[in-house]
């Protein structure tokens, strides 16, 4: 393709962006899942957290949402949105 670019006089730009999920980069969209705080909270109630998170809060901690290190970090990859106070936990709700 470049060396078509070239031969062809169009001039091409290279532009390197941070790291994403390679399924972000092959499709561009973020599944139904991880898009917002609401469509997770439907599966995974209280959220969902690495297995050794601890709830960062005034009150009463949450303990009860998913323990699964493998999936919070999909979660985040997708969308670093869902966990605000970056305690490890992902749409953690009470």
């Amino acid at each position: 393709m470049r060396r078509l670019a070239i031969l062809l006089g169009v001039a091409t730009t290279l532009v390197l962006a941070g790291p994403a999920s390679p399924a972000v980069q092959a499709t561009g969209r973020i599944p139904a899942l991880f898009k917002n705080c609401t469509n997770l909270n439907k599966r995974y109630p209280h959220g969902v957290g690495r297995a050794n998170a601890r709830d960062k809060t005034a009150g009463v901690p949450v303990t009860t949402f998913f323990h699964s290190t493998s999936l919070y970090k999909r979660a985040i990859s997708y969308n670093r949105g869902l966990d605000r106070d970056k305690d490890g936990i992902a749409c953690e709700k009470t």
